[in-house]
């Protein structure tokens, strides 16, 4: 652990009002910049140690931690020691200090590990016995698959719903699974949400478990309807006489493809019936 920093006499620490002041810092990075400068120089309390002790809790803690990075009071760093077990080393700073800066004030700080020395081995040189690393290796985390968008946003800040539904954040990847299944249905994350407040308890009643309720109505996705086609209009349907024969425009309802109705072809091919004039 570093710190560039003088530490005031006795048992009094000075801070300034610039760390005490600061916009962007909450009263957990406030108290856990405070304390980590008020130790001794010979300290080596990490950082996580120093939120033990000081009460904040793991989610607070990180929280905080990233404000402080942020603004330059911590700097992180990690390295490999000798035997090849890698350490983190913090550096706690009164003042921001940039990424030059700390690295200035950490090379005066920290010596770096030399090899250890020792007898090289007999022979000539050999290659390795073992393959290369595999190309193409993935980047990130691929731990579990990353859910899309909407089916995240589907399930944060359910609270915004029903001030009931405090869901737990570490329970939002599992919500986020089940919310994209109901997407892969055709649902919508509007209609995810409104689904979980249709399903929800009366106003009156105690919600125990905020994120196990939203669980089970996210379960079991229904199938989406499909839309109905409108129907078609009869008039659609019909046609206009071509023939000159009427005074106003008359619609019918053509069989194939003729384009008169069946007046107008009845008077156009009429049909005459044999006679049989023999007695």
């Amino acid at each position: 652990m570093l710190r560039h920093v003088i530490p005031p006499a006795r048992f009094f620490s000075q801070v300034s009002n610039e760390i005490i002041r600061h916009p962007r810092l909450s009263s957990d990075a406030v108290r856990l910049l405070t304390w980590q400068l008020s130790l001794p120089l010979n300290a080596e309390e990490s950082l996580s140690r120093t939120a033990t002790r000081a009460g904040i809790k793991k989610g607070a803690f990180l929280r905080a931690k990233g404000q402080l990075k942020a603004e330059g009071y911590v700097h992180e760093w990690r390295q490999q020691g000798v035997r090849g077990l890698w350490s983190t080393v913090q550096l706690v700073s009164s003042v921001p200090l940039s990424e030059a800066e700390a690295a200035a004030v950490r090379g005066g700080g920290v010596p770096v590990a030399a090899p250890a020395v020792t007898s090289p081995a007999a022979g000539r040189p050999t290659g390795r016995a073992a393959g290369r690393h595999p190309e193409n290796t993935p980047k990130g985390n691929t731990s579990h698959h990353q859910e899309p968008d909407a089916a995240r946003e589907a399930v944060t800040d359910l609270h915004h719903l029903d001030r009931r539904l405090r869901v737990p954040r570490g329970m939002l990847p599992q919500l986020a699974t089940l919310a994209a299944q109901w997407l892969a249905r055709g649902h919508t994350a509007d209609g995810v949400r409104t689904e979980i407040r249709r399903s929800l308890p009366a106003t009156d009643t105690c919600i125990h478990s905020p994120g196990g309720l939203v669980r089970y109505i996210l379960r079991e996705p229904p199938t989406t309807q499909l839309p109905r086609p409108a129907p078609v209009p009869r008039v659609a349907q019909m046609r206009e006489c071509e023939s000159e024969s009427h005074i106003q425009p008359l619609l019918f309802r053509p069989t194939t493809d003729e384009t008169t109705c069946q007046s107008c072809t009845a008077a156009q091919d009429p049909l005459t019936p044999e006679r049989n004039d023999r007695r």
